[in-house]
């Protein structure tokens, strides 16, 4: 994410000046700026939120004047692994501005990676294949392919794949006001 340090920097912030405003380690966020670390949704709609911009610039796929975006089966990009365990397609990479989120995730099956997140914004989750569990402070959810979930993103929470073959989940976040 080359893009976070140019933002950064276009603002005349510091390291330090930027975990002062997400809450995150100045060794993580240089480990982001150098590409050695990939954040997940989560993490990275913070840090948009905290550089007042679409959390599109951050993956480096928005265009300036896209305000429809068609996207062909086969066609989609490799999915990216961030630090979560989790992969996730960024859907509508090429719009800017939108007020949704939406974004195909292949779940960890591990527990390891087991961390829970929360974010600004209602979330929408349909399992497309597969089943998954759904983790929250104070209940666990088993959902299978056609099964959805709606929850507000402030809630904390979790994705696991708990079925044999890999889960595929359509994630849909409603953007925070402040970029609609």
């Amino acid at each position: 994410m080359r893009t976070l340090r140019m933002l950064r920097q276009e603002r005349g912030w510091t390291l330090d000046e930027l975990a002062r405003r997400t809450g995150l380690t100045k060794s993580y966020l240089s480990k982001v700026e150098r590409g050695n670390s990939t954040p997940s949704i989560a993490v990275a709609i913070g840090l948009a939120e905290a550089l007042g911009v679409d959390v599109t610039q951050l993956f480096g796929d928005a265009q300036d004047s896209a305000n429809l975006e068609v996207r062909r089966v086969g066609t989609a990009a490799d999915p990216t692994v961030p630090d979560s365990g989790s992969s996730f397609v960024h859907l509508a990479g090429g719009v800017v501005g939108k007020q949704m989120l939406p974004f195909l995730i292949y779940p960890p099956a591990d527990e390891v990676e087991c961390l829970y997140r929360a974010h600004s914004g209602d979330e929408l989750i349909l399992v497309r294949s597969g089943e998954i569990e759904m983790r929250f402070p104070d209940r666990t959810e088993r959902l299978a392919a056609g099964d959805s979930v709606y929850f507000r993103g402030g809630i904390p929470h979790y994705v696991k794949s708990i079925s044999p073959e890999p889960a595929e989940v359509l994630l849909v976040i409603a953007a925070p006001e402040e970029q609609a």
